[in-house]
């Protein structure tokens, strides 16, 4: 379980804790309840304010860093741009998956062999498809990926627009 997660669930007991201290407010003294809610709503802040400053750790193994830092820095950008494969849903640079380690394993090594950053990209895509890339190249096998979005947000403006349309025209026949 990650940081976050932790993070997460206990805001929302705390969040559940100042709901059902709402509901036992008539039980409480007016006093008792406002510290209670403060304290609460204290310990909610700190916890968002802690989200906010956290630095999420990420998988890489000290095993892994390489030794000059323009290269780590290079390899840890690249990295936050492929996705894991296990995962789907985090970077290989955030998961502890072993294939992810063998992702970043592979970059590293690739770095060190002196390829570019595109090199490696092609050689990632080559390898495991464009669905590696979190941000997959504009490519004519990828524009639906690109231009469904925004095919969805037109339709359901238009099905809202039409949806008022008709429900005004339902209360104009009514009056």
């Amino acid at each position: 379980m990650s940081r976050s997660e932790i993070f997460a669930g206990t805001f929302y007991l705390n969040a559940f804790l100042l709901f059902q201290v709402y509901l036992a407010k008539d039980g409480l003294s007016r006093i008792a309840y406002k510290v209670l809610v403060f304290f609460i709503i204290l310990v909610i802040f700190i916890y968002l304010s802690v989200l906010t400053i956290i630095d999420f750790a990420y998988a890489v193994e000290p095993e892994e860093f390489l030794k000059d830092p323009e290269q780590e820095l290079r390899a840890r950008n690249i990295s936050k741009n492929v996705r894991c494969l296990v995962c789907q849903n985090q970077s290989i640079d955030e998961s502890s998956a072993p294939l992810a380690q063998d992702l970043r394993i592979i970059i590293r090594s690739k770095i060190k062999e002196g390829r570019t950053n595109k090199e490696i990209y092609k050689f990632l895509t080559d390898r495991y498809g464009d669905f590696v890339l979190l941000k997959p190249a504009l490519k004519r096998n990828t524009i639906v990926l690109w231009i469904f979005p925004f095919v969805l947000l037109l339709l359901s403006l238009f099905l809202i627009y039409l949806h008022n349309k008709n429900s005004n025209k339902r209360l104009d026949d009514s009056s």
